[in-house]
């Protein structure tokens, strides 16, 4: 029988069930303490969310069990829960997608078991303009996060040389993800050129490590570099969101001084972060991601690598 209790939210009153229910079974943590962590979290990662079209990923029986991605919002939602109808290729038809635009929403959205958030890297007022684009460096074994560090420097001494900043993150998983913001008129098409440009010119620069082609037979050792990511009808975990691993692991920003020294010093545990490492860092240090949201960067007219 579902155990539910009134939780009041700011202004909102939610029902909220199965609080001791356990998400993670190899450690322990339960939907109450999913909960609890969006709660405390929330002043970094709403900003993050705000205006974005996201796409729920819920584990209802836990991280090892069934999952679901859910784009459509809930028609059960509240009504207070805004929506962003956003065309679809695929269904030919337009879908409802949920905005987590305050607390109350990502309650609400936690209690349904949604433990990972998969946003646009477009907002609702014109989802085919991205305000960033994306590289997702994903490891196949027996490469590591490590190896991950070692091309993400790569990639952002590239992105300098175009005058582009970049920011780093762990994917929460086993990767490592690096964000330029751009937040001025960019498309899709030149995002994802310039992207599948310079991971190709990766590819050819160091061949022994990186590889651009999505292809599995391809990646056994080597560092995928996913410039695929940066399509309008795709989304990417965000930031400061957990993951359904074993442990609940965030996707953590990180400074690239300490992907360096992690390149350099091969451990590979030192970025992973735990969410209450994640919350410790973000009192120590703030939101390292924040300027991702508002820093204004043009794109090259003319680019050569």
């Amino acid at each position: 029988m579902s155990k539910k209790a009134q939780l009041v939210v700011e202004d909102r009153t939610l029902v909220v069930s199965n609080l001791d229910k356990v998400l993670y079974p190899k450690d322990g943590f339960t939907k109450g303490e999913l909960i609890h962590y969006y709660i405390q979290i929330a002043p970094v990662l709403l900003p993050h969310l705000k205006d974005r079209p996201l796409t729920m990923k819920r584990y209802p029986d836990g991280v090892e069990g069934e999952f679901f991605y859910e784009k459509n919002c809930p028609s059960h939602r509240p009504t207070w829960v805004k929506t962003a109808k956003v065309w679809s290729e695929g269904n030919r038809r337009n879908m409802e997608y949920c905005l987590a635009q305050d607390l109350p929403t990502l309650v609400w959205a936690a209690n349904l078991a949604d433990i990972e958030l998969h946003t646009s890297l477009s907002r609702k007022k014109d989802v085919a303009r991205p305000t960033m684009m994306v590289f997702d460096l994903d490891p196949g074994a027996p490469a590591d996060i490590v190896q991950c560090c070692r091309v993400g420097l790569w990639l952002r001494e590239i992105l300098q040389g175009m005058k582009l900043k970049s920011w780093a993150k762990t994917s929460g998983s086993k990767g490592l993800q690096v964000y330029v913001p751009l937040n001025t008129a960019a498309s899709y098409d030149q995002t994802k050129e310039l992207s599948h440009a310079i991971a190709e010119h990766l590819e050819r620069a160091h061949p022994e490590l990186v590889v651009s082609e999505m292809a599995k037979a391809l990646r056994a050792g080597k560092i995928f570099v996913d410039w695929s990511q940066n399509d309008e009808h795709k989304t990417t975990i965000s930031v400061y969101s957990l993951r359904a691993k074993e442990k609940p692991t965030a996707s953590t920003p990180v400074t690239w001084e300490e992907v360096a020294e992690n390149a350099k010093k091969k451990n590979a545990r030192k970025l992973v972060f735990r969410c209450d490492q994640t919350l410790a860092r973000v009192e120590k240090m703030g939101d390292l991601f924040e300027q991702v949201e508002t820093l204004k960067q043009k794109l090259p007219k003319k680019w050569k690598l």
